[in-house]
């Protein structure tokens, strides 16, 4: 049984800043405390570009009064800066009593998502650059076509300890792990670029999972499938999304707009409508921390609260949101596992970890066969979503044609446009297959790892933004 990290500030000298934080002000205070070391190697035209390792090391306080929010962070761990910064984050939330209020802390203990076989952080620098001159070597042993490749590694350990006048105390050991590759192949049809990445909640022992010449085969392969490549198709047409390469699109499409702060501003789509309709009855959506070693995986949030799996849409029902502890707080509920920071020097807020479609009962290959004519998406790109309206734009960086129920010609890259309230309700088959991709998340200045994910599916209905006619 995995042991819980070891604490990063002694739990009595917590209990001392807490009190002091609501000495000087607030109904609630929390102090969050991380140390996070991490490296980045960057191999462009054969060469290191870039090798860099950082530590971090930092705690930051929140006090809450009523709606005022007041929140201080130092990298004085020490009482002297501890206290100073919960006087601080005090001052602004204060209200006005004083008083004193004694915290007693019950620490508590939740799984990681799984053992980290290799640390890292005990695998030399060069090992790691040897990664990616290996990558280099295996895509440009695809073919002539490939006249440029880029490569990137990186591995963080993050270890946190989060306090609470609750009487909350918790702690998480994350050690992440991922490797990308990007190659460029010019030909008659001009430079087409193709992208592959690997990234888990994992350490070293990643590349046992998934080799760098898989990675590196897949990035050259995609590439060199875009030179013959015609331009797409323009209209709204039925798209056949592959499993694992579509989750971003409902990452952002729907995800975003299950956040419980976007739906308390009433800057959701999906404001007030729980207990309705709201997909196709084939779509259940879920998001979950507790997912394995999945990009977004974790044993507690970044409230201390224990990562959970939450159904957010079942058999097409909106049955909940995701929440954070704050806002939990003012809807008489607890917390889902969704409060999520980018360090220490941020607060948290409702973010998603491992968001995605389960899988259904159809073949894939009959998805395929049963569209006459349509567009394969074998891989999606980034985008942008308007949370309000559900409206979003992705790009398609690999695409087919369907015809005749048969994937033929590759297109150029297109964007996917559409709503995703209407591409949930225009789902009529789900693959019986299912994938995961990585993804960094985005939001108010912050970003976090997520991981996204869906089984191979059909929409009935989307526009394509192509240049050709449909």
């Amino acid at each position: 049984m995995a042991q819980p990290p070891a604490p990063l500030v002694d739990s009595g000298l917590l209990e001392r800043v807490l009190a002091g934080s609501l000495r000087w002000g607030g109904d609630f205070a929390e102090v969050f405390v991380e140390d996070r070391s991490s490296t980045a190697v960057s191999f462009d035209d054969r060469k290191v570009e870039e090798l860099s390792s950082g530590h971090d090391r930092g705690a930051g306080i929140r006090v809450v009064s009523g709606e005022t929010t007041g929140f201080a962070h130092t990298s004085d761990l020490s009482e002297r800066g501890l206290l100073a910064a919960a006087k601080a984050a005090g001052a602004v939330a204060r209200r006005g009593g004083g008083g004193i209020r004694r915290v007693a802390l019950s620490p508590s203990h939740s799984a990681p998502p799984g053992d980290i076989d290799v640390v890292p952080s005990e695998i030399g620098k060069a090992r790691k650059v040897e990664l990616l001159v290996r990558a280099d070597d295996v895509a440009r042993s695809k073919g002539g076509a490939i006249v440029q490749v880029s490569a990137g590694y990186s591995d963080s350990r993050r270890r946190i300890q989060v306090a609470s006048s609750d009487g909350l105390l918790a702690g998480d050991d994350r050690v992440r792990t991922r490797l990308s590759v990007v190659c460029v192949a010019a030909g008659d049809a001009g430079m087409q670029t193709g992208y592959e990445s690997v990234a888990f909640t994992l350490g070293f022992e990643l590349f046992e999972r998934r080799s760098v010449e898989e990675v590196a085969e897949e990035a050259a392969r995609r590439a060199m499938s875009k030179l013959s490549a015609k331009p797409a198709p323009s209209g709204v047409l039925p798209v056949v999304i592959k499993s694992g390469s579509g989750g971003i699109l409902f990452h952002e499409a729907c995800g975003h707009g299950l956040e419980a702060d976007h739906v308390l501003k009433d800057s959701s789509v999906y404001t007030g409508r729980l207990g309705q309709i709201v997909a196709s009855p084939l779509v259940t959506l879920v998001d979950d921390g507790t997912a394995g070693p999945e990009w977004g995986s974790m044993a507690v949030d970044d409230e201390g609260r224990p990562a959970r799996r939450n159904v957010l849409i079942d058999n097409g029902v909106l049955t909940d949101y995701m929440w954070d502890e704050l806002r939990a707080r003012k809807a008489g509920r607890q917390s889902s596992g969704n409060g999520r920071r980018e360090s220490y020097q941020h607060l948290p807020m409702v973010r998603m970890t491992n968001t995605f479609l389960l899988p259904g009962s159809d073949d894939p290959e009959d998805i395929v066969a049963g569209t006459p004519h349509g567009v394969y998406v074998a891989h999606l790109g980034g985008g942008q979503v308007n949370t309000a309206t559900g409206d979003f734009v992705f790009g398609m960086t690999e695409a087919y044609l369907i015809e005749n129920g048969r994937i033929s010609e590759p297109l150029r890259d297109a964007n996917l446009i559409g709503n995703g309230p209407d591409v949930l309700s225009r789902i009529d088959a789900i693959g019986s297959d299912f994938g995961m991709s990585p993804g960094t998340c985005g939001k108010d200045g912050q970003s976090v790892p997520v991981g996204c994910g869906q089984p191979t599916l059909r929409v009935t209905g989307v526009t394509i933004g192509g240049t050709a006619g449909a």
